[in-house]
């Protein structure tokens, strides 16, 4: 009688936390985390950053996920990004307040993401903050929910633009690029301080001739792609080579066959992109892994919400010209001998 009752006991205890188990609500205990996602570039004048809450809702998430209100505060954030100047006794000064208004941008197009399109609500400010290269400087975002008086912060440095690019030369008039088959072409420059990952692409602009008239158009191809290095102090000799056979393969890829249309090559442009710490060690997580193990750890440098606060800059080399070999090669290689140039 003694085991019986001992079973009895168990049984509806089993039976108590499986009828908890058909009730729990996964929805309880929902709390307001604000999501930001901003980059500073001294190279633009304008200053994007965007900021949403997370969302729970009874149903299903990829339908709340279409829905504006679903991500967006109902009421207007004040939102501003403090510029700071660190002096020789390590006092951090404020210099400069930029107040951050919204604007919609209506560019997002359905199948970016699951997330709602066109419209998306964006802080911004303008301001023209290269004269902050400086090391010294860096700049302090704050965003306050009015209604709870929640603060949100964050802070970031620059990644410095006046890092040297020794090949392809930027400081030689006229200087003419060539892309011969069989061959590789040298990138070679010094790391920025505060820089760890590097982005190299080459813009191939050029004029189009037809039935409508002339039209200047573009296009890019990426040569390099998320080249790391070991800090981000800056002053070291980085180098990477490229076959030239990918530049013919790039346009073959990109411009279609149009037999009503000639073309015309007017310059060639290399963009150097490089990220800041924090943006490597973003995308490192995010990146899809090699390994067995495909669980990371998230990142944030957020306080008090999540997402991701750097820096990044854009430098440009170029414009150069295109070798008689090269236009040359356009007119006779099997990938672009019929795209009219």
């Amino acid at each position: 009688m003694r085991y019986f009752r001992l079973l009895f006991l168990l049984l509806l205890t089993s039976s108590v936390f499986i009828s908890c188990n058909k009730e729990l609500n996964v929805n309880a205990g929902w709390k307001d985390i604000t999501v930001v996602y901003g980059l500073l570039d001294q190279t633009d004048s304008i200053h994007y950053i965007k900021i949403t809450k997370a969302f729970l809702g009874e149903g299903n998430a990829l339908q709340f996920a279409k829905i504006a209100d679903s991500s967006n505060y109902p009421d207007k954030l004040e939102v501003t990004i403090g510029e700071y100047y660190v002096n020789v006794s390590k006092d951090s000064i404020l210099k400069n307040t930029f107040p951050c208004d919204t604007v919609m941008i209506h560019d997002k197009e359905k199948g970016d993401s699951i997330f709602y399109y066109p419209d998306q609500l964006m802080y911004y400010f303008i301001g023209n903050i290269e004269h902050s290269k400086d090391s010294n400087f860096f700049y302090k975002l704050n965003i306050r929910e009015k209604k709870t008086n929640k603060v949100i912060r964050s802070s970031s440095g620059l990644v410095d633009n006046k890092f040297s690019v020794e090949k392809p030369p930027n400081n030689i008039p006229m200087f003419q690029v060539n892309f011969l088959p069989g061959a590789k072409t040298q990138l070679k420059w010094t790391s920025a301080r505060n820089g760890r990952r590097y982005q190299v692409s080459m813009r191939l602009l050029y004029m189009e001739t037809g039935p409508s008239g002339k039209d200047s158009t573009w296009i890019s191809w990426v040569v390099l792609n998320n080249m790391q290095t070991d800090d981000d102090k800056g002053g070291k000799i980085m180098e990477y080579y490229f076959l030239n056979d990918g530049f013919y393969g790039m346009i073959h890829a990109q411009i279609k066959f149009n037999p009503n249309v000639t073309r015309a090559v007017r310059k060639i442009e290399y963009v150097f992109s490089v990220g800041s710490d924090n943006l490597n060690t973003y995308m490192e997580v995010t990146e899809p892994s090699n390994s067995i193990v495909q669980e990371r750890p998230a990142f944030s440098n957020i306080d008090n919400g999540i997402g991701l606060f750097a820096s990044r800059t854009n430098k440009v080399i170029g414009p150069f010209r295109l070798g008689l070999e090269t236009v040359n090669q356009l007119r006779t290689n099997p990938l672009t001998k019929d795209l009219g140039f």
